[in-house]
């Protein structure tokens, strides 16, 4: 069986992930295959709706296939990971622009690369089982497929502590923080596309949302907001030290987990992209680390310790509390000739 199944129904585009047993991972065939279903449905007039599921109860898509990208990159060999990284920001871009309605069913995991294409729908609908994170700074990247954009309309300062903590978003907290726009239980999901894919007409999806069972981050934003108003890495954990509150605790040991030049990145981003809504200055600057990844970051590393060896012991180029300015700035410079473009803008 193929790892997705692209096809039209009645008037509805559908795109179904097929890797359950690995957790619906994207690889760069499906990337590939996604933006060319996009391409083809963009101007089709025999399309008026794009419906986006997966398979299985247990993700959506829980990320990105990486094996390919630590085993190009221990080699010596950085370009196969850009040319993913640049690809799949490229359907990420399509995707957000899409000019028709897209639907998007997110249950269980959906984190890294399954954002980019689960969270960029306009009709995002999560359930009971819904996990939705940008969890990248744990191997060393930065929450990137355009989740630095959604981080960075987040209210407050949760996108910079979701951005470095790599916290996990319930159904409401997945709805409040701009990561999905309904609630509807997992129940109705087949029914509601059987009848999208009849009569392509969102109202549908709006007609059957409820409030989603209460969430977590509500209750902890006056607190986040707080402690997460700093500029730098370092200034926010001069807060959290300073602070005896549960929130700060639970956060400096969710973060010490991460890649210190990743989380300092992740904030620096974050407050770059603040009152944006530009998707493709966000994959830009984002191409701007995970280009540099691999050969000037953090990310073989913190692939080595979570999914090759599995020892949850990395060694990270950078102490917590000792992150350099420069090497920040370092990781996001401008990449000139490098620099990530948008073929459709260019012809």
């Amino acid at each position: 069986m193929s790892d997705i199944s692209i096809r039209i129904v009645g008037r509805t585009g559908r795109i179904t992930l097929q890797r359950p047993k690995a957790l619906n991972a994207l690889s760069y065939a499906m990337c590939r295959e996604i933006d060319a279903a996009l391409k083809a449905w963009s101007d089709d007039t025999d399309v008026d709706l794009l419906v986006i599921d997966a398979e299985g109860e247990r993700a959506f898509c829980a990320g990105g296939d990486i094996q390919e990208m630590y085993d190009t990159g221990t080699a010596g060999d950085f370009d196969y990971g850009r040319r993913f990284w640049r690809d799949e920001y490229r359907m990420n871009a399509r995707l957000y622009e899409f000019p028709k309605p897209v639907v998007t069913f997110l249950q269980g995991f959906t984190m890294g690369g399954g954002v980019g294409v689960g969270c960029h729908g306009s009709h995002r609908v999560v359930g009971e089982t819904s996990q939705i994170a940008m969890p990248e700074v744990g191997i060393g990247l930065v929450p990137d497929v355009g989740g630095s954009l959604i981080l960075a309309q987040a209210p407050g300062r949760l996108g910079e502590y979701l951005g470095t903590t790599a916290a996990r978003m319930g159904p409401a907290d997945a709805i409040l923080v701009g990561f999905a726009d309904y609630y509807i239980p997992e129940s109705d999901w087949q029914n509601l596309i059987s009848d999208l894919e009849k009569i392509p007409d969102y109202s549908i999806i709006e007609t059957a949302s409820q409030a989603p069972p209460d969430g977590k981050l509500a209750h902890i934003q006056p607190d986040v907001d707080r402690l997460f108003i700093g500029e730098t890495l370092s200034d926010v954990l001069k807060n959290l030290q300073s602070d005896g509150g549960s929130v700060a605790q639970k956060a400096l040991t969710l973060m010490g987990r991460n890649a210190p030049l990743s989380m300092a990145c992740a904030i620096d981003m974050v407050r770059r992209l603040r009152g944006s809504d530009r998707i493709r200055a966000a994959l830009e600057l984002e191409y701007r680390f995970t280009h540099r990844a691999m050969e000037h970051g953090d990310f073989i590393e913190g692939i080595r310790a979570a999914i090759i060896d599995k020892d949850r012991k990395p060694i990270w180029q950078h102490a917590m509390d000792a992150v350099p300015p420069l090497a920040v700035s370092q990781m996001l410079r401008p990449l000139g000739a490098d620099k990530l473009t948008f073929e459709e803008a260019e012809a």
